[in-house]
């Protein structure tokens, strides 16, 4: 009997055994790690766009010729004094190279190498030197001398001479443009327009005050002045002025009787280093003893750069004109 007690425990302990290693053996596989087993997912890896390469710029100059630069000009040469103004103004003074040695303002201008007059024959052994990338011109560069710088190979963009503000204003924004300053462009022609319609505000509805404008007094019994078709003459109309000298077409001379009719009420005259004309001179004039300007002491000068120069100085020019002519606008 006990020995078939033993017979039987042995028996189960058997069973047991058996049903545990077949439990384990059904058991679902551990993984290795305790890492979570993540689904796998395609990354897609987008390919750089590759840099655009820079587009020429190109321009239409005073001449109606294709221009085109590689990007903004960085070694200029200015063929006129109105051109090195604006360069200055635009903030590209450092990017000019050579000047024409007229070219004085602003004073920095001067510290920039000359290549000589711009009138008659060009030094172009000393404008090829300087390696330009662009040489700006200007309505006083001569047909002549576009054409031999042109055939040096250089890159050349004439400037037209403008007739109008809103013509200057158009110039200094294509400066701006070729030479990367189009920013400082657009501020200043903001400005220089604020300015200017300030002064034609001021002026409008006043009764036209006779203005003569002398340009060169070397013959005081035929001066010369200035009638229709350019600045000054828009001027003196801008300000409230009557030109009385509107009868001759561009520049010319005037007798003294034709003044004497005329009788200004305003004598304006350009006035430089190189100009002798003063008011004491021009007050003393032989026959101008009666005219109404002589009288009443309003002989003025104005700075004949401003004037003469297409560039931002002329809204100086303006602004002076306008308190000579109408005082009574400005106080």
């Amino acid at each position: 009997m006990l020995l078939h007690l033993q017979t039987r425990k042995l028996f189960m302990l058997i069973i047991v055994t058996i049903t545990l290693l077949l439990a384990v053996a059904c058991a679902p596989a551990i993984p290795a790690t305790s890492e979570p087993i993540l689904a796998q997912t395609a990354t897609e890896v987008a390919e750089p766009s590759p840099t655009p390469e820079p587009q020429p710029l190109v321009f239409s100059d005073g001449l109606g010729r294709e221009v085109i630069l590689q990007g903004p000009a960085q070694r200029i040469i200015s063929m006129a004094p109105s051109n090195t103004e604006i360069l200055f103004a635009l903030g590209a003074g450092a990017q000019v190279i050579g000047r024409d040695e007229i070219s004085d303002f602003p004073p920095e201008a001067q510290a920039v190498t000359s290549i000589g007059s711009t009138y008659g024959e060009l030094n172009t052994e000393a404008i090829l030197a300087l390696e330009p990338d662009l040489v700006l011109a200007a309505t006083i560069t001569s047909p002549e001398q576009v054409e031999a710088l042109e055939n040096l190979g250089l890159t050349l963009y004439l400037l037209p001479n403008p007739m109008t503000f809103e013509e200057l204003f158009e110039n200094l924004l294509t400066v701006g443009d070729l030479t990367g300053h189009t920013a400082e462009a657009e501020t200043l022609t903001e400005s220089l327009q604020a300015r200017v319609k300030a002064v034609t505000d001021a002026v409008q509805s006043v009764e036209p005050v006779r203005v003569f404008y002398e340009v060169d007094g070397s013959d005081p019994t035929a001066p010369w002045t200035t009638g229709t078709g350019t600045f000054q003459d828009l001027l003196i109309s801008m300000v409230g002025g009557e030109n009385m000298a509107a009868g001759i077409e561009g520049w010319g001379q005037i007798n003294l009787e034709t003044i004497v009719t005329a009788d200004p009420q305003v004598i304006l005259f350009g006035a430089g280093p190189w100009v002798p004309t003063t008011v004491d001179s021009l007050s003393a004039r032989a026959g101008w003893e009666g005219i109404e300007a002589v009288l009443t002491g309003r002989i003025h000068p104005i700075e004949t750069n401003w004037v003469d120069r297409p560039g931002p100085r002329m809204v100086n020019a303006l602004e002076l004109m306008a308190k000579l002519v109408h005082p009574e606008k400005f106080e």
